[in-house]
């Protein structure tokens, strides 16, 4: 073997390799220690205003799947025909494909570029005795990129972020799906409670107007005012009925819009906002806010910023390609032979920009400024992602404590009515307003003790959104 038939090869090599070890080549890694002391303290604590959250196992609420948070089989089939049909979920599919095939292309970027354009002219000189000339040629080239300084190796990296961009966005679409069914479902729930309740309270509101007119005729014991003020309660009431099936047709619309189907009643069981966790382990902060689509983006955007400053420092460096071209001719110069031959050529080329009026460092400076905002970005988001969980934490806590407070109230609610109409009956110490009264105050505290239950259901959709459950 002739030494100096490889010297340029093991220059070419021993350039790589010194290449790569000065950061054309690198791989992206997260700064731990920076990150989790800026994640450390996310969560605070919904008992304690100024305490932090100090949650230190793995087991979080967010990587529960979907159908263990939603048992009811009618919220679930709605949930999987939205993950299958909604337009959005399809969209982002197609974003992720899109990203998959850019990415392919990046890899292939590696491989030779080969082109074949045959080609052939016919001649002929308008002389006595001349014949035709006939020429052709059926070239074939090939050229090679190498990549001795990373220009291929940082847009396959980039393009491998851009796949998971897509990808988190895609989770970040579905999980907002799941909520959005969820949230609407209940809302149907709650609805149908507050229409069953105020449907009850109508009946009972005719028949004491009965009485009421009942106690007047025959016993003079009611004036026609208060019976006057008594149908103005009921209609009142029932004027909200109205409102509250409009509300339910809308929300079984929307429902429909976001299962990609033709309006129409969707089927659900009576309002009972059990099932649910009473405790929540949320986990560690920085383990479980990756599971969020908008953490994860803002991650692979830091990270497809670090390559750009590799490729952006990659550009000072010469471009170095091999080309080779053959063809079967029978046309040599001016020269037509009877038979074709082969030729054949190779070059390879190495360019060194020298000037380039300032773009290249200017490249390069703007890839580490957008790397900067890539990083403050992504700090944001995780203290927004805390907010988010801190927020949806403190809401359910509250939301328990004030539920157990709307169903005592409407303990004390239903006594008091319950007392009232006994005394009305025996003592005759009251009035047939007071009973009134005491009814409005029991409706009152019906639909509060059904609205804090939604809220409290609410409260947990919320958060097993916030921290980005619903994956697949």
């Amino acid at each position: 073997m002739n030494p100096m038939k490889y010297s340029s090869l093991y220059i070419l090599i021993a350039g790589s390799a010194l290449l790569s070890s000065c950061g054309l080549f690198g791989h992206y890694e997260r700064d731990t220690q920076g990150v989790e002391t800026l994640a450390k303290d996310l969560y605070r604590d919904p008992q304690a205003a100024n305490a932090p959250m100090t949650a230190v196992d793995t087991t979080s609420f967010g990587n529960t799947p979907w159908q263990e948070v939603f048992t009811e089989p009618q919220l679930q089939a709605l949930i999987s025909r939205a993950l299958e049909q909604n337009t959005d979920i399809r969209k982002a599919q197609l974003t992720v494909k899109q990203a998959e095939i850019g990415l392919r292309v990046n890899k292939l970027a590696y491989l030779p570029q080969i082109a074949l354009s045959p080609s052939g002219t016919v001649s002929k000189a308008f002389i006595d005795g001349a014949s035709n000339s006939k020429t052709y040629e059926v070239p074939l080239q090939a050229s090679w990129q190498i990549d001795a300084f990373g220009t291929l190796y940082n847009s396959k990296k980039q393009g491998e972020q851009t796949v998971l961009i897509a990808k988190a966005s895609q989770q970040a679409t579905r999980t907002a799906i799941i909520a959005a069914v969820a949230n609407m479902y209940y809302g149907l729930q709650m609805l149908d409670e507050q229409q069953r309740i105020t449907k009850a309270n109508l009946e009972l509101w005719q028949k004491d107007i009965e009485a009421m007119e009942a106690l007047k005729d025959f016993s003079g014991m009611m004036n026609s005012s208060a019976i006057a003020s008594a149908k103005a309660q009921l209609l009142q009431i029932e004027a909200s009925l109205p409102v509250i099936e409009d509300n339910i047709r809308q929300t079984e619309n929307a429902i429909c819009s976001l299962l990609h189907e033709a309006p129409h009643a969707i089927e659900r069981p009576a309002f009972t906002a059990t099932g649910f966790p009473e405790v929540f382990s949320v986990g560690i902060p920085l383990q479980m806010l990756a599971n969020r689509p908008d953490v994860a983006i803002a991650e692979a955007q830091l990270a497809q910023n670090f390559y750009g400053i590799q490729a952006a420092r990659g550009a000072f460096c010469p471009n170095l390609n091999i080309a080779a071209s053959g063809a079967f001719t029978n046309s040599l110069g001016t020269a037509v032979l009877n038979s074709g031959k082969w030729l054949a050529a190779g070059v390879a080329s190495l360019t060194q920009p020298l000037f380039a009026q300032g773009k290249l460092r200017a490249n390069l400076q703007i890839a580490k400024i957008n790397a900067e905002a890539a990083q403050l970005k992504f700090e944001q988001t995780l203290i927004d992602a805390g907010t988010e969980v801190s927020n949806a934490l403190a809401a359910y806590n509250t939301s328990v404590t004030t539920t157990q407070l709307a169903e005592q109230t409407l303990v004390q609610l239903q006594k008091a009515y319950d007392d009232t109409e006994f005394l009305f009956h025996n003592g005759n110490t009251t009035t047939y307003l007071e009973i009134l009264s005491a009814q409005m105050n029991l409706l009152n505290g019906q639909l509060n003790v059904a609205n804090e239950r939604y809220q409290k259901v609410i409260a947990v959709i919320t958060l097993y959104q916030a921290l980005g459950g619903g994956r697949d």
